[in-house]
């Protein structure tokens, strides 16, 4: 006798579209799919499905205008949507009123306006936090799956220890193979050639879209301590983002840096041929639930650098493969950190180790958390998965 397959609801405003956490929805998703054990809707209101993907979608409308609607209707739209079918099991990738299982690739909203961004509350924001603590009122049985140690304790303290729920960290995933199978020597010179860098040189690789918050400016301090500091390893940082360049070479001018300092702009397509072009990779960012560009650095067997406030410095094993600064503004790790490494063996030995670490965090390994997750649920619930 055949028993019917699970039916998941997955819930996301945008699937498949460009955004480190339109990404993760879409590696975890269609890999959950592929088993053939659940059958897998997406709720969104945008999407881009992958060819020969076996998910079924619905279209979330939402309310664009006045903004501060656009996360209400969105949740009630999905709620009500759901509703209309027998859906064992709902998955949220956003806030919405009620989910079974929430990935949560964000931190409280209250706190995120008031202590990174700094401004007072729009209508928008507020119709966001309402959302969220509702959310969290109705979490007594929900799985909650931050994807970082620093993201679950903003929670906490937004929310109260104990917090609502069961709570799991889920890291996001990388794909290895992609990040590590270019040639290193063909990439240190084609990317090095292409900026004016010497294959010889010490090259620190910032990889960002929003320069300050990123910490560039602290890193920039570093190359410029480390090039007083170790002049004959040539260091040199090359910039891989949009941001407000003018202000940072004018940072570097100041700092008798400026020729060490090269912008790339944006980079559209093979980003992996500049982290295998560098020697570090660094990220000092005021505040990132994760980052997935650090483990990205890591495939690439990059050590890296990166702040307290940066989510994936659960991955960091201090010394091993990388650094743990003491804060986002200190350059001084930083600057140490590039002085061991120029060093070619301490170089290659951390990273080889952040290379293996990367490894054990691919795509299938966070499908199968996240598919334990609906297990458990499932289970709490009665039901049991094929």
């Amino acid at each position: 006798m055949n028993r019917r397959k699970p039916r998941v609801a997955v819930v996301v405003p945008k699937y498949g579209l460009v955004g480190g956490g339109e990404r993760f929805v879409l590696e975890v998703t269609e890999r959950i799919a592929q088993t053939g054990r659940f059958e897998i809707h997406v709720f969104a209101n945008r999407w881009r499905a992958a060819e020969g993907s076996p998910v079924m979608f619905h279209k979330v409308p939402l309310i664009r205008f006045p903004r501060f609607l656009r996360p209400l209707s969105f949740a009630w739209s999905a709620k009500r949507l759901i509703r209309r079918e027998a859906f064992d099991l709902v998955h949220s990738h956003d806030r919405i009123f009620r989910a079974d299982v929430a990935s949560l690739h964000c931190v409280p909203h209250a706190g995120w306006v008031r202590d990174i961004r700094r401004k007072r509350p729009s209508l928008f924001d507020h119709a966001q936090i309402a959302v969220e603590r509702r959310m969290m009122a109705s979490g007594a049985d929900t799985e909650f799956l931050p994807v970082s140690n620093l993201a679950m304790d903003t929670f906490r303290q937004a929310y109260g220890d104990p917090l609502p729920g069961r709570w799991t960290v889920v890291p996001p995933g990388v794909d290895a193979d992609r990040f590590g199978a270019p040639d290193r020597g063909a990439c240190r010179a084609e990317i090095r050639a292409r900026h004016g860098i010497g294959e010889s040189e010490f090259l620190l690789l910032f990889v960002g879209m929003n320069f300050e918050v990123k910490g560039l400016g602290a890193i920039i301090s570093a190359v410029a301590k480390a090039g007083r500091e170790r002049p004959e390893a040539g260091v040199k940082l090359l910039v891989v983002g949009r941001g407000d360049e003018e202000k940072y070479r004018q940072l570097a001018r100041s700092l008798g840096a400026e020729d060490a300092v090269r912008f790339a702009g944006t980079v559209t397509g093979g980003l992996e041929r500049y982290y295998r072009a560098a020697d570090l990779f660094a990220m000092l960012s005021g505040f990132d639930t994760f980052g997935m560009v650090v483990l990205e650095a890591m495939a690439a067997g990059l050590p890296v650098v990166v702040s307290p406030m940066v989510g994936a410095k659960d991955l960091v094993e201090e010394g091993a493969n990388g650094f743990v600064t003491a804060s986002p503004d200190d350059d001084a790790t930083l600057t140490r950190a590039i002085g061991l490494l120029a060093d070619p063996e301490t170089r290659i030995r951390m990273g080889d180790a952040a290379q293996q670490t990367a490894r054990g965090c691919g795509w299938d390994r966070v499908a199968e958390r996240t598919v334990a997750a609906y297990e458990r649920t499932l289970s709490m619930k009665g039901e049991t998965t094929p």
